[in-house]
């Protein structure tokens, strides 16, 4: 009788059963293998250029051009070119990455807020002309930024806001695809009648939006200040058409302003190349601390007390 228990268990060994899908279903090997290959294969083609930018950076001019571009050169000068890259010109690189950081923190803080605080409006509060504003999003969401920089421009020059901070900050508040995110999240998330619940209890409606909806929101929130701040740092034509001080440059005209340079001085590839560098960190420091508000945003409420 033992023997035949002990044969059943060694039959039914949960290490020999397929693992199972969310939906219930029994993973095989080959669809396993075939997924975890295609991830690697989308992680190899993004992290590739972030490598390649680490090894250029840390050549000399004749080695990023005399040695692979793959592998690291004769000397390490990594340190070298950084050092180069934050003395060069007063320290005006410094400037450009303080100039990101006030477009991009200031652009996307606001923007989210904004992005909320209209989503959530159209998703909990019954109006006339509601599904029009939302269709105008919508509208919003297909125009492409290039196609409203000429028309910003001219605005901004008869209103005296050309070539100043406030010329590329204000076009940034903005975010459409942001206000059409918080407001589909809000409507499946923010509980109608717990809004009740709070109104009942004399709450009004700005403290419901500030301690309910913004809590119930958060992972839609980081989501959209990712995506504001990532297009708002690697943003190139609005700054090139508003701006023509140096010292208002954000990061990208900055670097391009200096590898335009490069055809009559070569040193300036080692300080583009460092500078590049420079610019991708805030973005990779930012998704790193950020993601963990991903992670609670998918459990929560996934065990019921």
């Amino acid at each position: 009788m033992t023997a035949a228990v002990s044969t059943a268990l060694q039959r039914t060994d949960p290490t020999d059963v397929p693992a199972a899908t969310p939906g219930g279903r029994r993973r095989r090997p080959a669809t396993t293998i075939l997924v975890t290959g295609i991830l690697a294969v989308v992680a190899i083609y993004f992290l590739v250029p972030v490598y390649w930018v680490v090894v250029a950076a840390s050549k000399t001019t004749d080695d990023l051009f005399g040695t692979n571009g793959f592998w690291f050169g004769n000397s390490f000068a990594l340190f070298d070119n950084l050092a180069a890259v934050l003395t060069y010109g007063n320290g005006v690189f410094i400037r450009w990455f303080a100039n990101s950081v006030l477009y991009a923190g200031v652009g996307g803080l606001i923007a989210t807020y904004l992005a909320a605080a209209g989503g959530y409006a159209l998703a909990k509060y019954q109006f006339r002309g509601r599904n029009l504003i939302f269709g105008l999003v919508l509208g919003g969401v297909l125009v492409p930024g290039t196609a409203t920089a000429l028309p910003l421009f001219l605005l901004f020059s008869q209103l005296g806001l050309a070539n100043t901070y406030w010329s590329v900050l204000i076009p940034s508040l903005v975010s459409p695809f942001g206000f059409f995110l918080c407001r589909i999240y809000a409507d499946a998330t923010v509980d109608t009648s717990l809004v009740e619940a709070a109104r009942i209890d004399g709450a009004g409606e700005l403290r419901i939006f500030h301690t309910l909806g913004l809590r119930i929101m958060t992972p839609a929130l980081v989501t959209v200040f990712l995506f504001q701040i990532v297009g708002i740092w690697n943003n190139y034509f609005l700054p090139l058409v508003m701006l023509s001080d140096q010292d208002l440059y954000p990061i990208t005209l900055g670097l391009n302003n200096w590898n335009s340079q490069t055809d009559r001085l070569p040193e300036f590839y080692e300080l583009t190349t460092g500078g590049v560098l420079l610019s991708v960190i805030p973005l990779a420091v930012a998704m790193i601390v950020l993601q963990r508000f991903w992670r609670g945003g998918l459990t929560e409420g996934a065990v019921k007390a």
